[in-house]
């Protein structure tokens, strides 16, 4: 999948962790210890909030729910009408990062200013999970890895190991949220694949491949030209020929749905919508962050509902 471009305020990090590695100021500098990364890790002084730091709210919320009471989690990006693959970080952001016990992203160059970050600091590196390292099939280059079974939970399961090496009191409650997480997981992809089940055959269109583990987990085919795909996905204009062949499947109701993001939207996607909800052919939002007040497996059961209605599937 084409690498998007990384924003020029990434070009600032490299200066700014040499800054936060000197500790200036009479600053004491980070803890050099990482996570997980030897049976040796010691744990945090006596009355330190461990910090989990999360390039998006869906990582976030997946880490919050391992890590528990005990653990300050934050997210770096939680809007959920912004556009994730847009997003310019700060230096206040590669701060966040540097001085996180842990630092779970998504990797597969959709957050590309964190990578930029890590590749920087060896230890930063030794003390972060990637999540696109962990998807089921590694030959898929799908960056939307959120959405992808395995990779949900290896990021659960490292996220329970990696702490309970520095809180080996803890190691018990961490791995039992891992394996009751893991469950829940494991039971939406059940009633995802029962949408296939019932719907043999089920075809859609989307205006961005971000719902693409989820179809292929539910056993629905994405009839997508894949020039529309790439385009979208380069923030380029798709050839004529290839949108009036989109703009055709969605006119003699070719799909079952049209699968829409509504954070990577352009005039293009927006007349596409605007041409399903005509045509009378139901869309599907599929969003990137988290809606306000929901938590990761609310949000998957409540996409793959909304997924699974449209499709004339049981809900």
């Amino acid at each position: 999948m084409p690498v998007r471009p990384v924003p020029l305020v990434a070009v600032l990090l490299g200066a700014l962790l040499v800054l936060v590695g000197c500790g200036g100021g009479g600053q004491t500098p980070a803890p050099a210890a990482a996570p997980g990364t030897t049976p040796e890790s010691p744990a945090p002084a006596p009355g330190r909030t461990l910090t989990v730091v999360a390039t998006t709210n869906v990582w976030g919320s997946v880490a919050s729910a391992i890590a528990g009471p005990g653990v300050e989690v934050r997210s770096i990006i939680q809007d959920p009408t912004a556009d994730p693959h847009s997003y310019e970080s700060t230096p206040a952001d590669a701060a966040a990062l540097t001085n996180a016990d842990l630092v779970v992203f998504n990797g597969g160059h959709y957050d590309d200013w964190v990578e930029q970050v890590i590749d920087g600091d060896p230890a930063l590196r030794e003390r972060s999970i990637e999540a696109f390292a962990l998807r089921g099939d590694q030959a898929q280059e799908n960056e939307h890895v959120w959405f992808d079974p395995t990779a949900v939970k290896g990021v659960v399961n490292q996220v329970a190991e990696r702490l309970a090496a520095v809180e080996p009191a803890q190691a018990g409650a961490l791995r039992e949220r891992a394996t009751a997480f893991s469950a829940r997981v494991d039971d939406e992809a059940t009633r995802l694949a029962a949408i296939g089940q019932t719907r043999p055959g089920a075809r859609v269109l989307a205006t961005e491949p971000i719902a693409q583990y989820l179809l292929t987990t539910a056993g629905v085919a994405d009839a997508t030209p894949p020039a529309f795909s790439e385009a979208i996905e380069n923030e380029t204009d798709p050839p004529a020929a290839t949108l009036a062949e989109t703009n055709q499947l969605v006119a003699t109701r070719g799909v079952n749905a049209l699968v829409f993001n509504p954070q990577t939207e352009t005039p293009i996607t927006t007349s596409l919508r605007d041409a399903a909800t005509g045509a009378g052919v139901p869309v599907v939002n599929v969003t990137e962050t988290l809606p306000a007040g929901q938590d990761y497996l609310t949000w998957l059961d409540a996409t793959r509902a909304e997924l699974a209605r449209a499709l004339g599937a049981p809900a």
